[in-house]
């Protein structure tokens, strides 16, 4: 792959095989700076294209078809992942911003109980009055270009998990924007808030949302939740936090 194809000549068609059976990074930081020809073969729509449909990688929406963007198509699905940082608190609060401290203020336990996901090992807990806490990302610092997002504006789905103490009721709330450049709210997922009653089984319950078509202007994502108990109890019997999740899902797997 080193050599230069000036020495050794090959159809299209050929050298393209040879690259779809490339690592990516390798294609474009390696093979793409060889010659002309192999820079033409390693930026051309087709080739993303055609690593897109052998990965899996389909698009939801065949009518928003990413022009001149396939290769960026791709390497968004491949490196999909969550934008929230410390989103199970093994950090600490690094990440967040506390926007309500109430009662004795918010607190970073062991789960009680078992989450469907073995990592999951700790979790926020609020009090005996309102607790909330905030992240925004900023999706072009993620990768995400205004272009791509205004062009295709891929699903961007939202995830948190939230459970109670058996001994005592809680209250969980959750608050997801889409921001413009200025930060004003173009979409709003703000469910109404969650009562878990005392003597509960204290299991882990999801809550899930999707954005989808949303229209151009999103550079933002803020993503709040949080609650309190029911019994204003001393102490850290309030609603309990973790996982949250927000993903950009270019392709057709939600």
């Amino acid at each position: 792959v080193g050599l230069s194809s000036s020495v050794f000549p090959l159809p299209l068609d050929i050298l393209e095989e040879i690259f779809l059976n490339l690592p990516p990074q390798y294609v474009v930081c390696v093979c793409r700076l060889v010659c002309r020809q192999w820079k033409d073969v390693a930026d051309s729509e087709s080739f993303w294209r055609e690593r897109c449909r052998r990965e899996g990688y389909h698009l939801r929406d065949f009518s928003k078809v990413p022009s001149n963007n396939w290769r960026l198509f791709y390497f968004l699905c491949k490196k999909r992942r969550n934008l929230i940082k410390n989103p199970r608190a093994e950090d600490e609060f690094r990440g967040w911003k506390i926007l309500k401290n109430g009662g004795h203020k918010w607190k970073i336990e062991g789960t009680r109980v078992q989450h469907s996901n073995p990592a999951v090992q700790k979790n926020y807990v609020t009090s005996f009055e309102w607790c909330t806490k905030v992240q925004v990302i900023d999706l072009m610092k993620e990768g995400y270009n205004p272009s791509f997002m205004d062009e295709f504006q891929p699903p961007i789905r939202i995830s948190d998990w939230y459970g109670a103490r058996w001994d005592c009721g809680s209250i969980y709330i959750i608050s997801v924007q889409l921001l413009d450049h200025k930060k004003n709210v173009l979409q709003n997922f703000r469910p109404e808030p969650v009562t878990i009653p005392q003597w509960n089984d204290q299991q882990w319950h999801q809550m899930e949302y999707v954005f989808k078509d949303y229209g151009p202007g999103v550079r933002y994502v803020r993503f709040s939740h949080g609650g309190k108990d029911t019994k204003w109890w001393a102490g850290w019997y309030g609603i309990r936090v973790t996982e949250s999740c927000v993903e950009v899902c270019p392709a057709l797997d939600i």
